[in-house]
C-alpha cells in the first residue's frame, strides 16, 4: 500500500460502530457545551457520556458475536483492523473509561468556599454574587458549595478573584466530558490501527484531550498546570519521533501498512526487499514513540509528575485505559510489522524491560507520597507487562492482554480510592503519614486499598498474582529466564512498599488524632466503580481461567 485510498464500499460501519458511537457522542457533547444552559449542562453531559459509553459496549458485543462467526477483517481499506486483540482491548478501554467518566461527575468529595467580596491585585474590592448553584442546578445562598475535582475556570490565574468568582457562582467545567470521550475514542482506535498513518492520528486524538485534562485540577492548580506542560512537551517530542520512524518505514518498504511492512522486511513482498538497516532504524524510532506512551524507562520520566499533578479521575483514566491502548499499539507493531527483526531488537527490548522493572521499583521504595508511589508502581508494572510483550509469540500476546486488563482495573480502583481521603484543607491526603491508622478508623476503605496493593504486589488470590505468573510463565517457555528472574526479584522488592502502606493503615498509631485526614462519603458515582474494581480484582484472582481463555482466543493479529 503506497498510498491510503479509501473505498466507501470497503468501510464496514457495523464493525466500526463502537468507535463511531463514542466519537459521535463526543461531537454531540461539544454541541451541548455551545447550546445548553449552564444550569443543566452538568447533568446532560454526565448522562450523555455514560449512555454513549454503554451504547458503545452494547455495539461491541454485537461486533464480537459477528467476529466469532465471520472472523477478523479490515474495516476501512486496511486502515482499521477488527481482530481479536482489537476487540479485547476495546472492551477493556470501555470498561475502565466508563468508570473514569462516572467518577468525574462526583461532587460530594470536595467543597469550595468563596467569600462574598474579593480584593483584586490593584486593591479594588469586587462584590461576588451571594448565590451559587449546587450539583442539581438549584440556587443556594451558602458560601460552602459542593464541587468536583476540576477547576471552575481553567483560563484564570490560580487564586485570582476571577477564579473565586467562578467558584462562588457554581460554574462546573463540563468540557471535561467531551474531552474524555475523545480520548477514549482515540484509545479504542489506537489498538485497531492497520497502518502507521492512522496510528499517528489515533495517537494525537487520544493525547491532546489528556494534555488539557491534566491542567484542570481544582486543588494544587500550579502543580496541575506544570504536569500538563511537561506531558505536552514530552508528548509532542515522542509523537514527532514516532512520525519520523514511520517515514523511515515508508522509505525502507514503500508502505505504511503494518502487514506490508512485515512482508517486505521478511522478503516475502512482491517487490524489492526492505533495506535492513533502515528498517531497524524505523523500528527503533517507532518503538520510542510507543514506549513513551506506555511509560517505559527511560521514556516514562513524565509519569510521576503528571500522575501526581493531574486530577485523580484523569490519573485513573491514564493509568488504566491509556496503558491498555498503548500496549495494544505496541503489540501490533512488534508482532505485525517487525516480527522478523526479533533477533536484532531482542537485546534493546530486554534492556528497556529490565531497566523499567528495576529503576521504577527502587524509585517507588523511596517515595513518601502514596499517589507518587503508585505512579512509580505503574511504571514497574509496565516492565512486568513488557516481559510478555517482547516475547514474540502467541502466548506472549495473550498473557500481556490479560496483564494489562487485570492491572487496569486495579489501578483504576486505587487511584479512584485516593480521592475520598482528604486533609483538613480539603485536599487529597496522599502523604504516607496521612494514611496512618486509617484502616482502623475506616475498615472498608483500608480493606479495599489493601486489596489493590496486594494485587500490585502479586499476592495469591488477587488478579495481580495470576497476571504476573502468566507473563513470567510465557517468558520462561520462550527462554527469557533473565527477564523472569529480574521480574521475580523486583516483585519481591516491590512488596515492601505496598505492605508498608498496609501496616501503616492497620498497625500504626496516629501521632496527632486531631490532624488525621477525613474519609469523605462519596456518592454512588464513586462508590460503585471502586466496588466493582475491587470485586473484579478478587474474582480474577480466584477464577481467572475465563479471562485467560478469552485473552488466548483473542491473541491472533490479522496480518
Amino acid at each position: 500500500m503506497t498510498a491510503l485510498a479509501l473505498d466507501p464500499q470497503s468501510i464496514d460501519y457495523f464493525r466500526l460502530s463502537p468507535m463511531l458511537i463514542v466519537f459521535g457522542v463526543a461531537v454531540v457533547a461539544v454541541l451541548v457545551e455551545a447550546f445548553a444552559s449552564t444550569a443543566h449542562r452538568y447533568r446532560i453531559q454526565l448522562t450523555l457520556a455514560g449512555v454513549g459509553l454503554v451504547a458503545s459496549m452494547v455495539a461491541l458485543g454485537f461486533v464480537v458475536r459477528s467476529y466469532r462467526v465471520d472472523g477478523a477483517s479490515d474495516a476501512m481499506s486496511g486502515a482499521v483492523v477488527i481482530d481479536g486483540p482489537t476487540l479485547f482491548l476495546q472492551g477493556t478501554v470501555l470498561l475502565v473509561g466508563l468508570g473514569s467518566v462516572v467518577i468525574m461527575g462526583e461532587r460530594r468529595l470536595d467543597r469550595v468556599w468563596a467569600p462574598l467580596e474579593v480584593q483584586t491585585a490593584a486593591g479594588a474590592r469586587i462584590s461576588v454574587s451571594s448565590s451559587g448553584r449546587d450539583s442539581e442546578g438549584s440556587v443556594v445562598d451558602d458560601a460552602d458549595l459542593p464541587a468536583d475535582a476540576f477547576t471552575p475556570s481553567g483560563a484564570t490565574v490560580p487564586g485570582s478573584p476571577d477564579e473565586l468568582i467562578a467558584g462562588r457562582t457554581g460554574i462546573i467545567t463540563t468540557e471535561v466530558y467531551p474531552l474524555a470521550l475523545l480520548a477514549i475514542g482515540g484509545m479504542m482506535l489506537f489498538g485497531a490501527c492497520g497502518d502507521l498513518l492512522t496510528m499517528f492520528i489515533a495517537l494525537e486524538v487520544l493525547s491532546l484531550p489528556l494534555y488539557l485534562l491534566c491542567a484542570l485540577a481544582r486543588r494544587r492548580r500550579l502543580l496541575s498546570q506544570e504536569a500538563s506542560l511537561k506531558y505536552f512537551l514530552l508528548g509532542a517530542f515522542s509523537s514527532a519521533i514516532f512520525l519520523f520512524g514511520a517515514s523511515f518505514a515508508y522509505g525502507a518498504t514503500g508502505s505504511l501498512d503494518l502487514g506490508d511492512i512485515g512482508a517486505a522486511i521478511t522478503g516475502n513482498a512482491a517487490g524489492t526487499a526492505a533495506d535492513h538497516t533502515i528498517a531497524l532504524l524505523a523500528m527503533a524510532l517507532i518503538a520510542v514513540g510507543l514506549l513513551f506512551k506506555v511509560g517505559a524507562v527511560p521514556f516514562g520520566s513524565w509519569i510521576p509528575d503528571v500522575y501526581q499533578g493531574a486530577p485523580s479521575p484523569v490519573t485513573a483514566l491514564m493509568a488504566s485505559a491509556t496503558k491498555v491502548a498503548a500496549f495494544g499499539g505496541l503489540l501490533r507493531v512488534l508482532h505485525v510489522a517487525f516480527p522478523s527483526l526479533e533477533d536484532d531488537s531482542r537485546v534493546a527490548l530486554w534492556v528497556v524491560t529490565i531497566a523499567t522493572m528495576v529503576i521504577a521499583t527502587f524509585m517507588a521504595v523511596t517515595q513518601t507520597d502514596i499517589k507518587r508511589m503508585l505512579a512509580y508502581s505503574s511504571v514497574s508494572h509496565v516492565g512486568f507487562a513488557l516481559v510478555g510483550a517482547v516475547t514474540i509469540s502467541q502466548a506472549g500476546v495473550s498473557t500481556t492482554l490479560f496483564y494489562v486488563a487485570a492491572y487496569a482495573v486495579s489501578a483504576f480502583g486505587a487511584f479512584a480510592l485516593l480521592s475520598v481521603v482528604r486533609d483538613k484543607t480539603g485536599r487529597e491526603a496522599t502523604g504516607f503519614t496521612a494514611w496512618t491508622g486509617l484502616g482502623r478508623r475506616r475498615p472498608l476503605v483500608g480493606a479495599m486499598m489493601s486489596l489493590f496493593l496486594l494485587s500490585f504486589a502479586g499476592i495469591p488470590l488477587t488478579s495481580g498474582f495470576i497476571a504476573k505468573f502468566a507473563v513470567f510463565n510465557a517468558a520462561g517457555h520462550d527462554g527469557a529466564w533473565t527477564l523472569v528472574i529480574v521480574g521475580v526479584v523486583c516483585s519481591a522488592i516491590a512488596a515492601y512498599f505496598y505492605i508498608r502502606v498496609i501496616v501503616a493503615m492497620f498497625f500504626a498509631d496516629v501521632d496527632d488524632p486531631d490532624e488525621a485526614p477525613d474519609v469523605m462519603t462519596p456518592s454512588l458515582l464513586t462508590s460503585i466503580p471502586i466496588a466493582v474494581s475491587a470485586a473484579v480484582t478478587l474474582v480474577l484472582g480466584i477464577f481467572p481461567q475465563w479471562l485467560l481463555d478469552l485473552a488466548d482466543t483473542a491473541s491472533t493479529f490479522l496480518r
